[in-house]
């Protein structure tokens, strides 16, 4: 949407075609539903929140800011918020209003939108796009941009048309793989904690000896294991282990704010408090309920002792199991339930300056089909936004 409706006030003629009956299904559940639709960090810092390919985006980044993105939507009738961690979201908070504040900018910008059309082949001759075809009906075109989006949520329609047209058009495509996904654990007595959310927890993650993610924020214990924005990040260095063979372990420390001699304090200060009351039911002002249980379990203390018999090696067998509790991760959640895909279209063979394919004149690619993915918090979108907004400018500057 973005890239049809630059193209078009770039004075390009731009039939958008999309295959479903309505537009931006995908969009109107970013967020859960909110729609996060950027971040307000700094451009720099937007590069180092794409490990590994940050600086493709530096061209796309700075013709279409962050800034410019809260400007597009607040002109287009939707003002915008900044929340924790500088993510951005409409102030309605509905995901829903960015997609119809995308459909009037595009019908304003002259975009013709044909509904229902899957586009199943792009033609080419003497190495520049001609047409395309959707079915039994064809388009001619001068300039083709493919923004299929990745093929995670299949059921908002993105099942990687994008990958299949880039590869039929002699584009190297990198194997998609899901990243930002929920991670599943060996351990099933998780399960018992399903729904429960923890604020203000660390978590690392390890491979073998080797720490290689590290996260601060919320998490979300599921049916399969573990979730939420700081697990959904580590996500991605878990992905890449699992690929590998190997079962990465999450440590997570339940009290990152205090030491572990504060926290040993704390823990003294509720043992006088309850002295006289069992293990099991003295624990209530320093976690959740319900993972009182698991961390007694964990600790291998007898919940039924009283509080005034636990010695100072049990106190550390609590402390322990507060500081670093562990989840042996067994794999990972399918493609189609990630946030975002990994792999993609090479962007070795895209311009950066352009988003113009290096193969093919008059081709263009936009968001998540190309080979980039980024953290949670905005940054995904606002990709999607600026590589669109490139790829509309320069499309409609070739027409």
């Amino acid at each position: 949407m973005m890239a049809a409706g630059q193209a078009a006030q770039a004075g390009a003629e731009v039939i958008l075609l999309e295959r479903n009956a309505r537009l931006g299904k995908k969009l109107a559940i970013t967020g859960k539903g909110r729609g996060n639709l950027t971040n307000s960090a700094e451009l720099e810092d937007f590069i180092v929140q794409f490990p590994g390919h940050g600086r493709f985006l530096y061209s796309a980044l700075y013709r279409f800011t962050n800034e410019d993105v809260r400007r597009f939507f607040h002109e287009q009738g939707v003002p915008t918020v900044e929340e924790r961690g500088g993510r951005i979201f409409p102030q309605s908070q509905k995901a829903s209003d960015l997609v119809d504040a995308m459909r009037r900018f595009i019908e304003q910008a002259g975009v013709r939108i044909h509904y229902g059309h899957r586009a199943t082949a792009v033609g080419v001759r003497n190495g520049a796009v001609q047409y395309v075809n959707c079915g039994e009906r064809q388009f001619a075109a001068e300039a083709v941009i493919i923004a299929t989006g990745g093929a995670s949520y299949p059921a908002t329609g993105s099942t990687g048309d994008g990958y299949r047209l880039a590869v039929e058009l002699g584009h190297l495509v990198e194997t998609p793989y899901p990243a930002l996904v929920p991670l599943e654990t060996a351990e099933t007595w998780v399960r018992e904690l399903t729904g429960l959310s923890l604020k203000n927890v660390r978590v690392h993650l390890t491979v073998g000896k080797k720490t290689v993610a590290e996260e601060f924020g919320d998490m979300l214990f599921t049916h399969y294991g573990l979730s939420g924005p700081i697990i959904l990040t580590a996500s991605r260095e878990a992905v890449k282990a699992l690929r590998k063979g190997a079962n990465p372990v999450v440590h997570v420390n339940l009290k990152p704010a205090l030491t572990v001699e504060q926290l040993d304090a704390r823990i003294l200060r509720d043992f006088n408090k309850y002295s006289r009351k069992q293990f099991k039911n003295s624990l209530g002002d320093l976690l959740p309920q319900r993972l009182i249980d698991p961390v007694i379990k964990l600790s291998k203390i007898d919940g039924e002792l009283l509080v005034n018999q636990i010695n100072r090696e049990q106190r550390g067998q609590l402390l322990a199991v507060l500081t670093d509790m562990t989840f042996t991760i067994c794999g990972v959640r399918p493609l189609k339930e990630a946030i975002v895909t990994a792999g993609g279209v090479s962007r070795k063979e895209i311009d950066s300056s352009t988003m113009a394919s290096k193969l093919i004149k008059g081709l263009y690619f936009a968001g998540e089909v190309i080979d980039i993915d980024g953290n949670t918090g905005g940054y995904n979108l606002q990709a999607a936004f600026s590589t669109g907004a490139l790829a509309g400018f320069s499309a409609g500057a070739q027409e």
